[in-house]
């Protein structure tokens, strides 16, 4: 019961979309309306405020961070361990990727699965982010970065405790999830990468027509 309690307390909390209460805040178009259509800070980059993106960035992983968090915090007092924590991770990585707030449409969970990932064990976060940033100054595609950090972070955290059997079995199955679904969120990134058509990082969309 404490299971279900936690996962659903941790799905509302994902499903706070900081791409849309950000652009409402600061007086900018929905980012559902421009650029991919996604609701992620990549996106909102593309409106050409670098303060709203920042401030979705860390909004969504945030949500990530803390549900993790308050997981572990609440653990030992309630008598609940790590297939509970799991859940949560997972929880709120599907509140971010559908969102009860906003028809179950949201984003690709990038930042919010970076958020999870350092709320789990801060040095997977911090692995799992530097692999990104290199791969997005190196090739300017945030969909690239973002699909070659999903692979590698189970990877990760498996080899991260010296050997495989030392690991979780449980936090690794989220994990591996995770990486799962940010890959089925990122098919036609994907399609487009392949096909040469992806746009690179910073670059401004036109504005919607109205």
């Amino acid at each position: 019961m404490i299971t279900v309690a936690a996962a659903v307390i941790a799905y509302l909390i994902g499903s706070i979309s900081f791409a849309v209460v950000v652009s409402r805040v600061m007086g900018l178009d929905d980012p559902r309306s421009y650029g991919s259509g996604n609701p992620g800070a990549t996106n909102v980059l593309r409106s050409g405020s670098k303060a709203a993106a920042i401030l979705t960035l860390v909004g969504d992983a945030f949500k990530g961070w803390v549900a993790v968090w308050l997981a572990q915090v609440y653990a030992y007092r309630l008598g609940f361990g790590e297939t509970t924590i799991a859940v949560v991770a997972l929880a709120v990585f599907l509140g971010h990727l559908y969102p009860v707030f906003f028809r179950f449409k949201g984003g690709k969970g990038v930042a919010t699965a970076l958020g999870v990932l350092l709320g789990l064990q801060p040095w997977l976060g911090v692995a799992t982010l530097a692999t990104w940033l290199i791969v997005a100054l190196f090739f300017r595609y945030s969909s690239l970065a973002a699909i070659v950090a999903a692979i590698f972070a189970p990877i990760y955290y498996v080899f991260g405790h010296g050997v495989a059997w030392t690991a979780d079995s449980r936090i690794g199955t989220a994990i591996g999830l995770m990486a799962l679904m940010l890959l089925y969120r990122h098919r036609q990134n994907i399609s487009k990468l392949m096909a040469g058509k992806e746009s690179k990082l910073g670059k401004k969309s036109p504005p919607p027509t109205r």
